[in-house]
């Protein structure tokens, strides 16, 4: 199933894509829980389905069968559109699928293609940082162009989100603690990353990480290597690779990440990126206002935003 945040009437909520429609899970789960006989359906569904992504994913396993059956159940009825149960992808706004995860962890030089247009060596370990909530937009945002930089970069990344509490997970089980996966920006201030040795301020600017535009979860794409994933600005390519390319793919960080700190349930991780940035081209190109910067991956989709 796709997982979105979308916002309908002023309201966020969380909601299941089926084709063109959208389900929202927190109403079709408390209709399926009433039409069964449930008195405290309501009570039922905000516990184990509600109405946030975040909170919907610690909820595990368990959250995610109760919404697959109440979505199962809200297209196979005839519909009662007081309850707004179902609705038009297109006449919905479409937010970043995970808004504000407690930890945003980035990973540098994990492609080699990458790492040699940028002059390193293959890493022995995971290179990682960090991002900040505050980067987070959504799929129909527009990009920010601070007045602080003048060399914005465009990175596409694949991303995965946790599923449920990590600690010294193996390689084996990994995936097992992957909720689902989905498509980044990180949007680089070149010159703020470069000015001092640590990459923090060049990466956590306001805006800089579009996200989405949903959550496919890990059922629909139960393999996420050998996946095509390729970035154009304007109609040019510039970025093109295979998450079979990683050097320490989703098992092996999983597995890292795990033993260095607990990932929780909402915890976003952002694979790195491939070669192709505009800070590595000759003679370098950065993002200009008005451009647009498209993300396509195989078993995903796209994720287009337009620098503002």
């Amino acid at each position: 199933m796709k997982l979105v945040t979308f916002t309908h009437e002023g309201n966020r909520r969380i909601g299941g894509v089926v084709g063109d429609r959208v389900v929202d899970l927190n109403y079709a789960c408390q209709w399926w829980l009433k039409s069964s006989g449930k008195i405290r359906y309501r009570e039922i569904a905000d516990a184990y389905v509600p109405p946030d992504m975040i909170g919907f994913l610690q909820g595990g396993d368990e959250s995610m069968r109760m919404a697959v059956n109440a979505v199962e159940f809200a297209l196979a009825s005839s519909g009662n559109t007081d309850w707004k149960i179902i609705h038009e992808l297109s006449g919905l706004r479409l937010e970043a699928p995970v808004l504000r995860p407690g930890k945003i962890i980035c990973v540098g030089h994990n492609y080699r293609e990458h790492i040699l247009e940028m002059g390193r060596e293959l890493p022995a370990y995971p290179v990682i940082f960090a991002k900040f909530a505050n980067t987070i937009i959504g799929p129909q945002d527009r990009i920010p162009y601070p007045e602080v930089t003048h060399q914005l970069d465009y990175e596409a990344e694949f991303a995965f989100v946790v599923g449920k509490r990590a600690r010294n997970v193996t390689r084996a089980e990994a995936l097992d603690y992957v909720a689902g996966y989905t498509i980044a920006n990180d949007v680089t201030s070149r010159d703020l990353q470069r000015r001092t040795l640590q990459w923090l301020q060049g990466k956590t600017v306001d805006g800089s990480l579009p996200l989405g535009p949903w959550l496919v979860t890990k059922e629909d794409l139960p393999d996420p290597y050998g996946l095509n994933m390729e970035l154009r600005v304007n109609g040019e390519l510039r970025q093109k690779t295979n998450t079979g390319n990683f050097v320490f793919n989703v098992h092996d960080l999983v597995e890292f990440l795990s033993q260095i700190m607990t990932l929780e349930p909402g915890d976003l991780v952002l694979t790195g990126t491939p070669g192709g940035v505009g800070f590595a081209m000759n003679p370098q190109v950065f993002l200009q206002r008005g451009d647009t910067v498209r993300i396509d991956i195989d078993g995903i989709g796209t994720l287009e935003n337009q620098v503002e």
